[in-house]
């Protein structure tokens, strides 16, 4: 139930207005006394004057203290607002420690005295409290935003400490109490146990560990000198008495925190009876030479959901390590294979992706061949093993996809550019000119198809400019209007004003489609579509699932439908590549995954879920820009063949491994005007320039090419002539060139596939960055 209660009035921060007058009366009375001194004016007059000027410093003491404090509340009500009903403790401070507001969890867990002190709050769990405060407070007043987590007995106290003036700062402070052995009489088991803090410094021991060693350990290497082994695995204990070896079990801890037992392999005897340890939080089982489970503790028959004394085969439970459960178990009780840990699927759990971590030590010598079960959670681990596993492969089908994209862009090159060729040579009216339009249309298609390609494997070069997301919208909405049919309306809404993004308008016009499209098909009869933009404004870094949006404003455009929604199980894996929730031969699973890359790439971020009233809603935040500090063009720039003054003749040096593309590019631009040399690799355009009298006005070479590559062979030729231009082209992304190309000047980058237009326009470009080369 949330607390009623008022928060507490700010104290002024300011000093204490009885304080200010004391001063400015003592220097009025001085200012009195030296003037009467050395003027012989009456001394009334003097008395009035000073009067006066202290009057007006009263005034404008009294405004600058009233303006603090309007800004004081101001301040505080925000504040108020967010975090006066927060679960965790709140503390608005100034920057020496002094508490000048703080929530309703701080009040009821920190009863304060008359003079509040964030010291006061922090001494159950550091050892230097001001130390703490000091350092945090410092470095938050530097950065804007700082933390960390103190390991505390009881859990972990998670500190956060956010810039809100230059002379405020907001605590907060979320104590994570963990179940522990602690909180289960872990003092007054005879298992060894220990917690251990970051560094491996011993937090606590119980008075079991404390027997064995002899005293309570400060570290893990004190405690235990050798090789830390896996939970599960035997290591060798520094005991009072002499080496122990025991078994390590390690569970999962709060953050840098772990919880460690030892099991002594002489009691595993008398641990094997579980007497004494069935409140302990260790899964522990009892099993019989053929896997029947014989006990069990509350930890185990919890984890795998087993009746007390319910008598049942462990292979029922588990999904075995590659072979039947039972021979392995047998194994292992008659000695014949060693006792290792093995992951297995437990069988009877809600989540059919549950794992343990299941490690058998057998106990009662070779007559009886009984066996102590140790069972430890492994499902987040084996999830993020997946994870692990996934990211693997999305890299490598990530360089997978630029490096087809290379070759596609090649050959994509070669055929729109030489249907460009034929297409001059081929008016309107012309019987074949239907049939090369079909040709560069498709050749279009498929260069679409490998951006999203690049997209997904976020590494397309994207021409980012600043852009109103709301012209962007509206401009996209008669076409979005054709794609979504009659059945669908399409509902356009703009809730605030212009928003000033930077994004590649082509990309972010894909993105747009991908959703819409998305957002019809999901559907699949009468419905509608909502699109929305709107600025939102963060004060602080935002929480939006597992990611955090930093402070600051945003463009918010989000797409909702009226479709039936989307399965959890599918929200989890939407903007996976390949990924599709449609029917078989009805979608690739690479429009949502090329809007994500999309999005990523222009800093922005993205997110699914399914709306209130039904359907899915995503949204796309996007950064704003302040466009009182950006030059934006006032129209729209003229084409480059109708405003670059194009160098009719001189010699092009062009270097292409691919014969096809050197082809097309040296024909198009011979029928420019110009003289071309080619060279098929870097090696041959250094022959080439040996010629003194050679005067070469432009190099265009590709990038990535046999022996020597393109920027290796133009270093060398610009010794000699440093001032010749260059066009890069390439396959790839232009980012994938950056480091290389950054100390190169006049360098230009000419992306394939390009068109017979898009050359033409990149070498005027580059010629009329050199004037003094104009012929």
């Amino acid at each position: 139930m949330r607390s009623s209660a008022p928060p507490p009035v700010l104290p002024p921060a300011v000093p204490h207005h009885g304080l200010r007058w004391s001063l400015l009366c003592a220097a009025g009375l001085l200012l009195l006394g030296l003037l009467a001194g050395v003027t012989e004016l009456p001394l009334s007059w003097l008395a009035a004057a000073v009067g006066a000027g202290l009057l007006l410093s009263g005034l404008v003491a009294g405004l600058l203290a009233a303006l603090r404090g309007l800004q004081r509340g101001i301040l505080l009500r925000r504040i108020s607002r967010v975090y006066e009903f927060d679960s965790a403790s709140a503390f608005l401070t100034d920057t020496s420690g002094e508490v000048l507001w703080l929530n309703a969890a701080g009040r009821s867990r920190y009863p304060f005295t008359d003079t509040p002190q964030l010291s006061a709050a922090l001494t159950d769990y550091a050892a230097h409290p001001s130390a703490v405060i000091r350092r945090l407070s410092a470095r938050a007043l530097s950065e804007g935003v700082t933390g960390e987590d103190v390991v505390t007995r009881s859990g972990v106290l998670r500190l956060q400490v956010i810039r809100c003036s230059r002379a405020a700062l907001l605590w907060r402070f979320d104590l994570f109490v963990e179940r522990s052995s602690l909180a289960r009489g872990s003092e007054g088991i005879s298992l060894p146990m220990l917690m251990a803090g970051k560094g491996g410094a011993v937090l606590y021991a119980n008075k079991a560990l404390r027997d064995l060693a002899g005293g309570r350990p400060r570290s893990l290497e004190e405690l235990v000198p050798g090789p830390l082994a896996g939970s599960g695995g035997i290591i060798a204990l520094n005991a009072a008495s002499g080496p122990v070896q025991a078994v390590m079990i390690e569970v999962e801890g709060a953050a840098e925190r772990r919880e460690i037992y030892f099991l002594p392999l002489s009691s595993l005897p008398a641990i094997a009876s579980l007497q004494g340890l069935e409140d302990l939080p260790l899964a522990l089982l009892r099993l019989g030479a053929d896997g029947t489970i014989l006990a069990s503790n509350t930890e185990a028959q919890q984890m795998l959901r087993l009746n007390p004394g319910e008598e049942i085969n462990a292979s029922a439970l588990f999904d075995g390590p590659g072979r039947p459960l039972r021979d392995w178990i047998a194994d292992v009780a008659a000695h014949r294979a060693p006792a290792r840990t093995e992951t297995l699927r437990l069988l009877r759990a809600a989540n059919p992706d549950s794992f343990v971590r299941l490690t058998l030590r057998p106990w009662g010598g070779a007559a009886r061949n009984g066996l102590l079960a140790l069972l430890i959670d492994a499902t987040e681990i084996r999830a993020l093993q997946a994870q692990f596993t996934q990211s693997q492969k999305m890299q490598l089908v990530g360089q997978l996809a630029g490096g087809v994209a290379h070759d596609f862009n090649n050959l994509l090159t070669a055929i729109s550019g030489h249907c460009d060729l034929l297409l001059l040579n081929h008016g309107a009216l012309d019987p074949e000119y239907a049939d090369l339009s079909q040709i560069r249309q498709n050749a279009n298609r498929a260069a679409g198809l490998v951006s999203q390609l690049l997209a997904f494997s976020r590494k397309q070069t994207l021409h980012a400019e600043y852009l109103y997301l709301q012209d962007v919208v509206r401009d996209m909405t008669q076409l979005l209007s054709r794609l979504v049919g009659e059945k669908v309306r399409l509902d356009v809404r703009h809730d605030s004003g212009p928003t000033l993004i930077r994004a590649d308008r082509r990309q972010l016009e894909q993105v747009l489609m991908n959703l819409v499209v998305n957002a019809r098909d999901a559907m699949r009869a009468e419905g509608e579509i909502r699109i929305r933009s709107a600025r939102v404004d963060f004060e602080y870094p935002r929480p939006m699932g597992e990611v955090s949006l930093p402070a600051g404003a945003y463009a918010l455009l989000t797409v909702t439908d009226d479709g039936p929604g989307i399965a959890q199980e599918a929200l989890e894996k939407i903007f996976e590549p390949f990924f599709t929730t449609k029917p078989a031969g009805e979608g690739t699973g690479l429009g949502l995954s090329t809007a994500y890359g999309i999005v990523k790439q222009s800093g922005g971020f993205i997110f699914v879920q399914n709306a209130p009233d039904g359907g899915a809603e995503f949204s796309v935040y996007l950064p704003i820009h302040d466009s009182e500090t950006i030059d934006l063009p006032l129209a729209p720039a003229a084409s480059p063949q109708a405003s670059l003054p194009l160098a009719r003749e001189g010699v092009i040096l062009l270097v292409e491994d691919e014969a096809p593309v050197r082809a097309f590019a040296a024909r198009a631009l011979r029928l420019r005007g110009y003289t071309v040399m080619e060279a098929e690799d870097g090696q041959d355009a250094l022959e080439l320039l040996n010629d003194p009298d050679l005067d070469v006005r432009l190099f265009i070479s590709d990038v990535i090419m046999h022996g020597l590559e393109g920027p290796a062979w133009v270093r060398i030729a610009r010794q000699q002539r440093p001032s010749v231009p260059v066009i890069f082209i390439s396959g790839y992304a232009a980012e994938t060139f950056f480091d290389v190309l950054a100390d190169l000047p006049g360098v230009n980058f000419l992306a394939k596939p390009f068109s017979l237009a898009d050359l033409n326009a990149a070498v005027g470009t580059a010629l009329c960055d050199q004037p003094d080369r104009l012929s």
